[in-house]
């Protein structure tokens, strides 16, 4: 079965997808993109895109903020999306990466005066993180990249060289998954995902202020802990001690999931096993992903049509 890509305005096989060596995006990190998810339901024959809509207009956000042209609307996108995975006649859970870039061959540092492309591919991925047991985390001692800097609110991919130091560091010492602080000290996020942490019956997680990626799954959770569980939800500054006292805390992402953590230096969360509320947030989750719950059908994107 052919395997195919978008890519210059067009479905090509994904073998013949390439860019020139001297692509600005490649040269210097200009591209911005998104992570999406499909899941496959076989209980309904159908593979569903969850919550499209959002990380294309998150991706609208981040081309403006790196002066980029989309070249689609978030309706375009989507059915771009869409159609690609149905082309590749996916019936299997899929993970889906599109990409706007500079894609003029020049070398040069800048942002204007350049001409700009949208990609899409997808591919198989399983669990970016272990969500079965309880991961081990460290607080890592590299600092998260800042607003004023490289805004994390923006998917820009020259970022992820941040991520990449923060993630091999844990990685190296033995560790699971890595915490992020903000320059001054304060809980920012993991990696690659954003943070829960569960402290006297609420949920806390820190606010888009503190260098965080505004997450599309971040926001999932914040709504199925009111809506669906009556738990409330503290959005706010968050010290690196709470960590070590929380009675659960869980990593939250489009790759990651709900991916709970066990330990954070050393010092075991509540009894060091997967608590019951990240249990019962995964297993609302993962219902919803595959279209099981009507009430938030509208958050996927039914690929056979």
């Amino acid at each position: 079965m052919a395997t195919y890509a978008y890519l210059q305005g067009e479905f090509v096989p994904l073998e013949e997808a390439k860019i020139s060596v001297m692509t600005h995006a490649f040269l210097y990190g200009t591209a911005v993109f998104e992570g999406i998810r499909a899941y496959w339901s076989n209980e309904k024959n159908q593979l569903y895109i969850f919550r499209a809509k959002e990380h294309y207009e998150r991706m609208a956000n981040s081309c403006r903020i790196m002066r980029m042209d989309k070249k689609h609307s978030v309706e375009e996108m989507i059915e771009l999306t869409r159609k690609l995975l149905e082309m590749n006649g996916k019936k299997s859970n899929a993970y889906i990466r599109p990409v706007v870039y500079k894609s003029s061959t020049v070398v040069g540092v800048k942002l204007s005066g350049l001409e700009d492309d949208f990609l899409i591919f997808a591919t198989d991925m399983g669990d970016y993180l272990d969500i079965q047991k309880g991961l081990r985390a460290k607080v890592t001692s590299w600092r998260h990249v800042s607003d004023n800097s490289i805004p994390m609110r923006c998917k820009v991919n020259g970022a992820y060289a941040n991520a990449a130091l923060i993630k091999t560091e844990a990685l190296d010492d033995g560790y699971d998954e890595a915490i992020v602080l903000t320059d001054d000290g304060h809980v920012s996020e993991g990696s690659a995902e954003n943070i829960f942490l569960l402290r006297d019956g609420k949920l806390v997680t820190p606010p888009e202020t503190d260098d965080i990626l505004p997450g599309i799954t971040r926001d999932t959770v914040i709504t199925l802990a009111k809506e669906e569980l009556g738990i409330p939800v503290e959005i706010r500054r968050i010290d690196r001690t709470e960590l070590y006292i929380a009675e659960e805390a869980f990593f939250c992402g489009t790759g990651a999931q709900i991916a709970p953590i066990a330990e954070v230096d050393h010092r075991p969360l509540g009894d060091g096993s997967v608590g019951p509320v990240t249990k019962s947030l995964q297993e609302l989750y993962f219902k919803i992903v595959r279209g099981q719950v009507e009430k938030y059908m509208d958050w996927c994107t039914p690929v056979f049509i």
